[in-house]
């Protein structure tokens, strides 16, 4: 089965490391506006941050790249990925509240 670049997808992303007061959520959100995608990023718990990102494949595959390393100063130890039903939901990309 080839994979189509130009897909829309959604994936879920959770991260886990020193991901806390190092602008991780300003990163990716900076980075997000620079791909194209759109969703949103947020802290959940001290260690952890989770963001949903619609786009095409080849966008969505580039964000997840990007929570993956984080800023400089951050440190990614763990990932998860999940891919859901693309909704189409969001406008934008931004950061909400934290869980």
């Amino acid at each position: 089965m080839k994979v189509d670049p130009d897909e829309v997808v959604r994936a879920h992303v959770w991260v886990k490391g020193r991901v806390q007061g190092v602008g991780f959520r300003a990163h990716v959100e900076y980075h997000a506006a620079q791909i194209g995608v759109t969703g949103w990023v947020r802290n959940v718990g001290w260690s952890t941050v989770e963001a949903v990102a619609e786009g095409t494949r080849a966008q969505v595959d580039r964000f997840i790249e990007i929570m993956k390393s984080g800023p400089s100063i951050s440190r990614v130890d763990e990932s998860r990925i999940e891919y859901e039903d693309v909704t189409g939901e969001f406008t934008g990309f931004g950061v909400k509240s934290s869980k």
